[in-house]
């Protein structure tokens, strides 16, 4: 089974044959992204609240899809995009704020408003699309570029959804930045260490906004 998934995220297939210019322009992105992670702050081998067993609640941001259900009121339930003002439109509320609130919260919020036309409304909010929860994987990866998150992912099952690495990839230290209100911070991940059973710890969950760094 370990074999197997060494063997998936190899990446040996014929690579496509990329210009000398996309090169250029990948070289160039991946040079200023590594000059951040020169800047970044040295980080645990896992995030404080990951040791703790803490899941944070998923925060709505633009341009995530809404399911808002009323419970015997389909007429007031919708699907609705939020907004760049980051506010959703519902019936008879109008405009409701919705970026920065998780699911639950918004819930209250719209059943609140609309208890003043309905008795007891009994409300639900689903997201149907986190367009707003992305990581960025740069580098030595056979598909580098943008994934969405709509599901809890470690940094291996990242790799492995964009492809595995490439011929060049380091896969020894592998970076993930991510920005924090005291600045970036830089965990390593070593690959080559983990699919050997050491560093286990260091596969951890990634959050919406990081960027994976695969050197080359």
């Amino acid at each position: 089974m370990e074999f197997e998934s060494r063997d998936r995220l190899t990446g040996t297939g014929q690579s496509p044959k990329l210009s000398r210019p996309f090169f250029a322009t990948v070289s160039g992105v991946l040079m200023l992204t590594l000059l951040a992670l020169g800047c970044a702050r040295p980080a645990a081998d896992s995030p404080p609240d990951e040791k703790m067993g803490l899941r944070v609640p998923y925060v709505i941001g633009i341009p995530d899809i809404l399911r808002i259900t009323v419970w015997k009121n389909p007429e007031l339930s919708v699907e609705v995009p939020v907004r760049s003002d980051g506010k959703i439109s519902v019936p008879l509320l109008d405009d409701v704020q919705a970026e920065g609130l998780t699911p639950a919260e918004l819930k209250e919020v719209i059943s609140g408003k609309l208890a003043k036309y309905i008795s007891s409304p009994s409300v639900t909010v689903i997201v149907l699309q986190a367009n707003s929860q992305v990581v960025t994987v740069m580098g030595g990866a056979l598909r580098a570029g943008t994934l969405p998150l709509n599901r809890q992912m470690r940094v291996l099952e990242v790799i492995a959804a964009v492809g595995g690495f490439n011929t060049w990839a380091n896969r020894s230290d592998i970076r993930i930045l991510r920005p924090t209100p005291d600045g970036l911070v830089s965990y390593r991940f070593n690959y080559s260490a983990y699919v050997a059973g050491k560093e286990l710890d260091s596969n951890i969950l990634v959050e919406p906004g990081d960027t994976i760094v695969i050197p080359e």
